[in-house]
């Protein structure tokens, strides 16, 4: 059976490594607002009044936590748009933000090229309380409008998002999208016509650059986590649960890897699982520590980490996420930034001298992803004088795989891969001083 292989886009995502997802909706000004227990009501526009909107802001404060990309979430499961639609009258064009006349997706995409990171967009088809619609994405009975009108809508809004903003790097499907031989719209035809390059979230099935969930809100990637998987196309179109964890298969015949996403407040204690801004949460941020603990279990085990940004009633990261933000970049480019050494090759073994004894406190493990996942078990050993120990074993490498280690001294260390489906292309082994 042939090397599954990804797509030029998956390689280029999977550099990327850290990315934000970034909400603001109608609860954030009305907190009280329940969609699921309140089906005939529905906040007014005219309570999306930000008086400081500044998309700058968020993505300088992205820049500072180390992400490379960002999705807005430019309709979430109120139903509200955060961009002028013609498909209702449901989005900002009908707040006093700007007196009407103001695009919040406009405003972002256009940041992200300020700040130089690549713009992705969220849209639910899956969920909208405005239109009666909720999961896997069809209209509730006594609802509105009908399942026709429904795809109408989602259509008419995705062709908005997908030839307004120019090319977008990732597309965000919040639990999938119910396929059309199932009664949804036809999201396919659109996306393979409007956004082909675009790697995709939670796609249909036939999306050319999947992406799939790690299977929890924690960015808790399983110890292994491949990035081909056999997961069939209910799964992929949203319409069946994921598995508990989404640890993928080394056999599977899909190039899908996950992407590992979690609020940066706690999921437990914020408001709305911590996605969503409400005062008097400053005290729920989670810690640079965890924050960095979460990096290592899942940048550090082939995923991409998908870090939430909250925006406040004002339109703005507040002051204290900010702080955070900028503390955990800081963070991560303290562990990385200087490597003691690294070395790249080819076959099955990979040796690494340092120039003297170091204190190594983590070792990076890279495959030149476009050749595919290749290792399918390796042992990491290191030397001090002449004597060689055993440091670790594992099988997954993937984009990237990161083993922590007891601050030891040592002189040189050594990859084995002790199983491979093809000769091994090791992009990198690297170590890291404490």
């Amino acid at each position: 059976m042939p090397l599954v292989l990804p797509t030029p886009e998956q390689v280029a995502w999977a550099d990327c490594e850290v990315g934000v997802i970034i909400h603001l909706d109608l609860q954030v000004f009305e907190p009280s607002y329940r969609f699921r227990e309140q089906r005939d009501y529905h906040p007014s526009p005219q309570v999306f009044a930000p008086r400081s909107l500044d998309t700058d802001q968020w993505l300088a404060t992205a820049a500072a936590a180390g992400a490379r990309y960002a999705v807005l979430v430019a309709k979430h499961c109120s139903g509200f748009s955060l961009w002028p639609t013609a498909a209702h009258d449901y989005s900002v064009a009908s707040s006093p933000w700007r007196g009407g006349r103001g695009d919040v997706v406009g405003d972002f995409v256009a940041s992200c090229a300020r700040y130089g990171l690549r713009p992705g967009l969220y849209y639910s088809t899956s969920c909208n309380a405005w239109c009666g619609v909720d999961n896997p994405g069809t209209v509730l009975s006594g609802q509105r409008p009908d399942q026709e009108r429904y795809n109408q809508i989602v259509e008419t809004q995705l062709t908005e998002l997908w030839t307004r903003y120019g090319p977008l790097f990732e597309v965000w499907f919040d639990g999938g999208t119910l396929p059309p031989q199932q009664g949804g719209p036809a999201v396919l035809d659109l996306l393979w016509k409007l956004q082909p390059q675009a790697v995709c979230f939670q796609g249909p099935a036939g999306t050319r650059s999947m992406l799939r969930w790690v299977g929890n809100e924690r960015a808790e990637a399983p110890e292994n986590c491949w990035s081909t998987t056999n997961l069939r196309a209910g799964r992929f179109d949203g319409t069946e649960d994921a598995p508990p964890e989404g640890a993928g298969d080394p056999a599977g015949s899909h190039w899908a890897p996950a992407e590992a996403d979690m609020p940066n407040r706690d999921q437990h204690r914020a408001f709305q699982g911590g996605w969503f801004w409400r005062a008097g949460e400053d005290d729920t941020l989670y810690s640079v520590e965890h924050l960095l603990e979460r990096y290592y279990r899942s940048v550090g085990r082939n995923c991409n980490l998908l870090l939430g940004m909250v925006i406040d009633d004002q339109g703005q990261v507040p002051a204290a996420d900010v702080a955070r933000c900028t503390d955990f970049g800081a963070a991560v480019q303290r562990e990385f930034r200087h490597p003691l050494g690294t070395v790249s090759g080819t076959g099955d073994e990979l040796l690494l001298e340092l120039p003297a004894p170091q204190h190594v406190h983590c070792v990076a493990l890279r495959e030149d992803l476009p050749h595919g996942e290749r290792v399918r078990a390796y042992t990491l050993a290191g030397r001090q004088g002449t004597t060689w120990q055993d440091l670790a074993s594992g099988q997954c490498i993937g984009h990237q795989r990161l083993i922590r280690l007891p601050a030891t001294p040592l002189e040189a260390l050594r990859l084995r891969i002790t199983a491979a489906t093809a000769p091994p292309q090791i992009r990198a082994l690297a170590a890291y001083g404490a």
